[in-house]
């Protein structure tokens, strides 16, 4: 079975790719948010809390 991800529709030239993340228990959280491959794009959606936020600025994590 070939595990395909959706198209970007911000930019239609990157991928959605799923980020996964732990929850404050060691849970883990499987696809807390979807990130476009496209560098120049930098769509995002995330969930957080049971809120999903579009957009918001992607950097590093200090952690």
């Amino acid at each position: 079975m070939e595990l395909k991800f959706p198209d970007c529709r911000k930019c239609n030239n990157g991928t959605l790719v799923p980020m996964s993340d732990y929850g404050r228990d060691g849970a883990p959280i499987t696809y807390k948010a979807w990130v476009c491959t496209n560098p120049s794009c930098g769509f995002n959606l995330r969930i957080d809390n049971g809120e999903i936020s579009m957009g918001r600025n992607i950097t590093t994590s200090t952690k």
